[in-house]
């Protein structure tokens, strides 16, 4: 079972729950995810499953866009909703614009502190893992890159925002340097993630779908179409006489793509055959192979 799915994932569940029972409902052992989402956090996560496992490596660095709240006036141990008061609650009194000048300044390349309970790893001990035991957990910052941070409402406490970051972005960490440069304090109250680069939420489906879907024989129906993945890559079908080839991992002319880098190749309008990169000429190599041989 090869393909790309797309999850509404719920709140309350780890990207790795999501998997485990995507794993139970296809009866696929192979499937990983394309980014992991925190457990309060709902939207978007892409899944691999099979073969298109191999697909991963191509979206380490993948940027994400999110919408949510943040709530002003208590800062969490968390950052987020599920956390406990890091200190007593705040009167506010700010502005909308007063918000929004102060978010504009966090757009740009940041160096950022992930939070103390986070998967973050010290000595190969997750940092939350330590920080629930009271341990001092002292990460190191790491430069990020916000493209897009911006303010859509104001309630007088809680502030409605767009955001649009770099692979490795901790909006939890952007919500409480936010509240720290306001002064009252703030924690990310609702997160949902609407795109990891390619993948829309118009696109992903939720689990109950999932189980319909396999009940009624239908799971080809939830998959992306292979033709939407990976398009910075140009798509070239290829030959019949190419197919027996590339399906051993040889290389392959492909004559109308002497000047790409990179391509994908199908085999038809739907099959993914091979991500394959160019060797000299007209000549590519699969670097990845996506069916059996």
């Amino acid at each position: 079972m090869d393909g790309l799915l797309i999850i509404d994932k719920p709140a309350g569940l780890t990207s790795h729950d999501v998997v485990a029972k995507v794993r139970r409902i296809t009866g696929e052992k192979s499937v990983g995810h394309l980014g992991t989402l925190d457990p309060m956090a709902t939207g978007v996560l892409p899944l691999v499953l099979g073969r298109f496992t191999r697909l991963a490596q191509f979206y380490n660095d993948a940027d994400k866009r999110y919408q949510g709240v943040i709530r002003f006036g208590l800062a969490t141990d968390t950052y987020d909703a599920e956390g406990d008061p890091a200190g007593p609650e705040q009167r506010v009194n700010l502005n909308e614009q007063q918000v929004r000048s102060a978010a504009s300044r966090f757009v740009g390349r940041l160096q950022q502190l992930p939070p103390p309970f986070s998967a973050k790893k010290l000595g190969g001990v997750p940092a939350y893992k330590l920080a629930r035991k009271g341990q001092s957990v002292e990460l190191q910052p790491k430069e990020v890159e916000v493209k897009e941070f911006e303010i859509t409402g104001w309630d007088g406490a809680c502030a409605r925002f767009t955001a649009w970051v770099s692979s490795g972005t901790y909006l939890r960490t952007l919500a409480d340097d936010l509240g720290q440069d306001l002064g009252p304090g703030a924690h990310l109250s609702e997160l949902k993630r609407t795109a990891v680069r390619e993948f829309l939420l118009e696109n992903a489906h939720s689990l109950d779908d999932l189980a319909a879907a396999v009940s009624a024989n239908s799971l080809d129906d939830l998959f992306l179409h292979p033709r939407l993945i990976l398009p910075e890559f140009p798509a070239v079908t290829a030959p019949p006489e190419a197919l027996a080839r590339l399906k051993h991992g040889a290389a392959v002319n492909l004559p109308e793509f002497s000047k790409a880098l990179t391509v994908r190749v199908f085999g038809g309008q739907r099959e993914l055959l091979a991500i394959a990169r160019r060797v000299a000429g007209t000549l590519f190599q699969p670097k990845v192979v996506l069916v059996g041989s």
